[in-house]
């Protein structure tokens, strides 16, 4: 949740008129060693995407990836310190993808904001990140 907030994922607003908003929910993994003995816990927040109409609430729909210039920077740098690059993993690639559209999702019910008023949030970037 640190991470959503510190990157501006949303904006705390009151629902639109005539707008509709999507749930979400945590996607809970974990991640196991070549042993079988537990090596992280891993969780994503997820909006329920699959709840929205095409052509009123998206208008097309693509998976992010990182960045190519990102790719290259680090690759830069490999070369430049005679480095070896086994792996490369960013975690927060789907955290810095613009929306085009409007799209509101429910407050997480143990992160509730606002509760004089109901709010929703306001996305302002694609909503995945495993932590």
């Amino acid at each position: 949740m640190d991470s959503l907030a510190r990157n501006n994922t949303w904006d705390l607003v009151e629902l639109p008129k005539g707008r509709s908003v999507v749930g979400c929910k945590w996607v809970f993994k974990l991640k196991r060693k070549v042993d079988g003995s537990i090596e992280t816990y891993k969780v994503r927040l997820v909006a329920k995407g699959y709840s929205q109409v095409e052509g009123i609430e998206f208008h097309e729909i693509f998976s992010l990836v990182v960045k190519l210039v990102s790719i290259c920077i680090v690759l830069a740098l490999t070369t430049l310190l005679n480095l070896e690059l086994e792996q490369l993993d960013v975690k927060t690639t789907f955290l810095h993808g613009d929306l085009n559209e409007e799209l509101y999702m429910e407050q997480q019910e143990c992160f509730v904001q606002g509760c004089s008023r109901r709010l929703v949030c306001k996305l302002t970037q694609t909503m995945v990140q495993e932590v």
